[in-house]
């Protein structure tokens, strides 16, 4: 089966400041929905079907350090994207440039990374064995699914410099 790489669409030229600005939004909207009302959801279920939380002092202090360094990786990939990319995280919003700096130099999706951690981080936080195998579950739904789009994509607009990338980067 093809991939549909015709959903995504390059960002229109913008100031650094629209594109930071998207992408902060972007940060909001898939952190407030992937991070608080789905982990939100799935503890009030836990708490219906008798899961106890198994949270405490230490995993809730270690869960908002890992939270809070993630996030920052998070945040500064999608800097990159608006800064040096000329676009946003979002496929429909895509960079108009490659980008291949930063934490891209050791990862080529460090953003899928960090959200999928800054999950679990969230349920060693709340004690949420529920949100951490959701979490967990999201990083091979997106490596299954969504990974290859984005590759193809990638492939298709960049050519050569991004296969050499791909090659060389995990």
């Amino acid at each position: 089966m093809r991939c549909p790489v015709e959903h995504t669409r390059e960002a229109r030229p913008a100031s650094v400041a629209v594109n930071v600005g998207k992408t902060l939004l972007q940060i909001v909207a898939f952190w407030g929905f992937f991070l608080v009302v789905t982990p939100a959801a799935i503890m009030r279920f836990e708490r219906f079907i008798g899961i106890s939380s198994f949270a405490n002092d230490a995993l809730r202090l270690f869960g908002i350090g890992l939270f809070l360094i993630l996030g920052a990786i998070g945040l500064y990939c999608g800097m990159i994207f608006a800064v040096l990319g000329s676009g946003t995280p979002l496929p429909l919003n895509t960079t108009t440039k490659l980008v291949i700096v930063g934490p891209y130099r050791y990862v080529r999706n460090p953003m899928a990374l960090t959200g999928t951690f800054q999950g679990v981080a969230v349920g060693l936080y709340f004690g949420s064995p529920l949100t951490i195998v959701y979490s967990v579950a999201g990083m091979f739904a997106w490596n299954l699914l969504a990974r290859r789009w984005e590759e193809e994509n990638m492939a298709r607009r960049f050519g050569e410099p991004y296969e050499r990338y791909r090659a060389a980067i995990p």
